[in-house]
């Protein structure tokens, strides 16, 4: 018995010593390694504080720079040294802490990402589960506007893990939080993205929520697409559910756009064409002023495909739908003013005597 102990004692002083010396050579080596592939396959000048390692088998990387696109507090994981023998990368418990992310889109509509040569590629790395906390992301569009149109992806978590039951399973449940901040810091919506994901069979079952999102930080983009008149407040609240199954996905989502105000002194200089997808929060709000619509999405998982046109005609299909809860007199009202305001008040005067005999 004594033996035997004996036996244990000696192999796990054995592995301590080990482990002391591969910390040891791993703190002195390792992040000078690690800043030159960084360098030699992105192109970008790498720094990084400290690399560790820790009981069981875990390796921790400590404040990682990589140029002006990323920098990270802190990097742990751990590797199957088995599928290491087989030529496999195997990462367990992927662990990111505070991971800033600067992504920026010139004028031609070129994103700062690195582009991996071909005789670079790195090898396929296989993770069992990601654990992203407290990240940013700063979106900077030069594209759109010369200056720079920013948008801040704060607080964003992400977590990712395979499904335990049934083992067999390939699917893999996430869920993914954000709120997004303007470029003065002043925060304007929430994200919240959760369900499950089987890529390769190509199924899927998520919600993604939208909440007190302020749609006119965005009218860069949209600009006159959903009204002729500036907004100058909007609310966005969202929810939209994934389902797909063997490749076909339906997205199912109800939306609801709620304090909306013009801008007072938005006039038309001359009279513009009447568009009911620009007109669409005119004719189509409630008595409150909300517009809230539901549709269908249905497309390809793997190439999913959605047009301005497409767009559009969801919009004037489900908004159609808020007709039935407005009075005729109401209808009558709105489309009048509409017409006194894009076609002249005396077609607006006409179309209200017309609907009012």
């Amino acid at each position: 018995m004594k033996k035997k102990y004996k036996i244990i004692f000696w192999i796990l002083g054995i592995f301590l010593v080990f482990f002391f010396v591969a910390n040891i050579f791993i703190g002195v080596y390792a992040p000078r390694i690690i800043e030159q592939q960084i360098q030699k396959n992105l192109k970008l000048k790498a720094t990084l504080s400290k690399v560790s390692l820790s009981l069981p088998l875990t390796i921790i990387l400590e404040k990682l720079e990589i140029g002006d696109l990323a920098s990270i507090k802190k990097i742990s994981f751990s590797p199957n040294l088995i599928a290491l023998l087989f030529g496999k990368i195997v990462i367990h418990g992927l662990n990111i802490a505070e991971p800033v992310i600067n992504l920026e889109q010139s004028a031609d509509g070129k994103l700062n990402l690195p582009v991996l040569d071909q005789k670079n590629k790195a090898p396929a790395i296989y993770l069992t589960s990601l654990n992203l906390r407290d990240g940013k992301i700063i979106f900077t569009d030069k594209k759109i506007l010369p200056g720079g149109f920013q948008v801040i992806v704060n607080r964003l978590n992400v977590k990712v893990a395979k499904v335990v039951f049934p083992i067999t399973s390939l699917a893999t449940n996430f869920n993914i939080t954000a709120e997004l901040l303007s470029h003065q810091s002043e925060s304007f919506g929430k994200i919240t993205f959760a369900g499950w994901l089987d890529y390769l069979a190509k199924d899927m079952d998520a919600e993604l929520e939208v909440k007190e999102l302020d749609l006119t930080k965005f009218s860069v983009y949209y600009g006159n697409f959903i009204s002729n008149r500036k907004l100058s407040s909007a609310r966005l609240d969202l929810i939209s559910n994934f389902k797909a199954k063997n490749n076909a996905l339906q997205i199912i989502t109800k939306l609801n756009l709620s304090n909306l105000v013009y801008a007072q002194d938005q006039q038309p200089a001359q009279p513009l064409e009447l568009d009911l997808t620009k007109n669409a929060l005119d004719l189509f709000t409630d008595s409150k002023g909300n517009l809230n619509l539901e549709f269908n999405i249905d497309t390809l998982m793997n190439n999913p495909s959605l047009s301005q046109e497409k767009i559009k005609k969801m919009i004037l299909k489900a908004a159609m739908k808020n007709l039935s809860h407005q009075s005729p007199q109401q209808l009558i009202d709105k489309v009048a003013t509409v017409i006194d305001q894009y076609k002249g008040k005396e077609l607006g005067k006409e179309l209200k005597a017309i609907f009012g005999q």
